[in-house]
C-alpha cells in the first residue's frame, strides 16, 4: 500500500480547477477593495494615543468595553511594555482633555490608573506611511522579479511575480472583505508573505529545472508533477511548523500582533497553494521546456568534440 510520501499527485491535471478557484478569489478581492476598501488602522488614518499605567495588570477586554460604553469609536487596546501598561488607540480628533477623560472612566471601575501620555497621530503622517509603504511593496516585488530572472530564466520570473501578486491580492482582499484592521503590522506581514512565498516558489522551480534536465521524456506536465511531488513533503513540513507557531502567536500574542498573525496565517496557506499551482502552472503556460533550460549547442560542436 502506497504511503502519502510515495504517492504521486496529479497537480498539473487539476490546474484548470485551481485557476478557476484563484480567479474567483482574486475577483472577489478586487470587488471588495473597490467598493468596501480597506479598514485602515490608526497608523494610516490618524487619531489619538493614550498610554496609562495600572497598579495591577488589567483585563484588556474590560478596558475596551468600558471605553466603548462611553461611546469612544474604534477603540484598540493593547499592553505596551509591561503587563500593567496599556496603550489605548482612538480613531478620533485630538482633544487635550481626552487623556484625563480616559483615566477617569477607567478609575470608575475601582482601579488605580495613572496617565502616562496622550498624543495625536496626524492624518498627514498616516498618508505618508500609506504612500511610502505601498511604494516599498512595489519595490520589493520588482527586486524579487529581477532576482528570479537572474537566478533562473525570465519565464520563471514572470511566473513567480504572478504567484506573488496572487498571494498579496488575496490576503489584502480578505482584510477588505471582512473589514479587519489594516495597520503597519499587517503591512509587515505582507512583506513576510512575499518572502515566504518566494522561498517556496524557488524550491519548486529549482526542482522543476533539475527534473527537466535529468528526464528523458518531453511530457512537461508529467515532469512538473514529478518535481512538485518531490518537494511536497518539504513544503508540507515547512508550512505545518510555521502555522503551528503562527497559531500560538494568534492565541497568545495579544492584540498588538493579532492581525499580524492572521495576515501571516492566510499568507502561508495561500503562498503554499500558489507555489504548487499558480507558479508552476504559469511557468508551464509560458512555455518552459527542455529547449529553454538546456544550453544551445554551437554548430559543429559535435565535430570538434570528435576530432582527436
Amino acid at each position: 500500500m502506497k504511503t502519502l510520501i510515495n504517492r504521486q499527485f496529479d497537480f498539473m491535471g487539476k490546474r484548470k480547477i485551481a485557476f478557476a478557484i484563484s480567479a474567483a478569489l482574486i475577483l472577489t478581492s478586487i470587488v471588495s477593495l473597490l467598493f468596501q476598501q480597506l479598514n485602515l488602522g490608526l497608523d494610516f488614518t490618524g487619531g489619538t494615543l493614550v498610554e496609562v499605567r495600572y497598579a495591577v495588570a488589567p483585563s484588556l477586554e474590560a478596558v475596551r468595553q468600558t471605553l466603548e460604553a462611553a461611546e469612544f469609536r474604534d477603540v484598540s487596546v493593547q499592553t505596551f511594555g509591561a503587563s500593567n501598561e496599556v496603550l489605548v488607540r482612538l480613531q478620533q480628533a485630538f482633544d487635550p482633555e481626552v487623556g484625563d477623560r480616559v483615566v477617569e472612566l477607567l478609575r470608575s471601575d475601582g482601579d488605580s490608573v495613572e496617565l502616562v501620555r496622550a498624543e495625536f497621530v496626524g492624518a498627514q503622517v498616516g498618508e505618508q506611511l500609506r504612500d511610502q509603504s505601498g511604494l516599498g511593496l512595489l519595490v520589493a516585488l520588482g527586486i524579487v522579479m529581477l532576482y528570479v530572472a537572474f537566478r533562473f530564466q525570465y519565464k520563471f520570473a514572470i511566473g513567480a511575480l504572478l504567484a506573488l501578486m496572487h498571494d498579496v491580492t488575496i490576503v489584502v482582499g480578505i482584510f477588505s472583505l471582512f473589514q479587519l484592521d489594516f495597520d503597519l503590522t499587517v503591512l509587515a506581514a505582507l512583506l513576510a508573505v512575499i518572502g515566504y512565498s518566494l522561498n517556496d516558489t524557488i524550491v519548486v522551480y529549482d526542482r522543476i529545472r533539475e527534473t527537466i534536465r535529468k528526464s528523458r521524456i518531453d511530457d512537461m506536465p508529467a515532469i512538473f508533477n514529478e518535481a512538485i511531488n518531490l518537494t511536497l513533503s518539504r513544503t508540507l513540513a515547512t508550512s505545518g511548523t510555521t502555522l503551528l507557531v503562527l497559531t500560538a502567536l494568534l492565541l497568545l500574542g495579544g492584540d498588538m500582533i493579532h492581525y499580524f498573525s492572521i495576515a501571516l496565517i492566510i499568507g502561508v496557506l495561500v503562498g503554499t497553494y500558489s507555489s504548487i499551482f499558480i507558479a508552476a502552472t504559469a511557468a508551464l503556460m509560458l512555455g518552459v521546456d527542455r529547449q529553454v533550460l538546456l544550453p544551445v549547442k554551437r554548430e559543429g560542436a559535435d565535430e570538434e568534440d570528435s576530432t582527436p
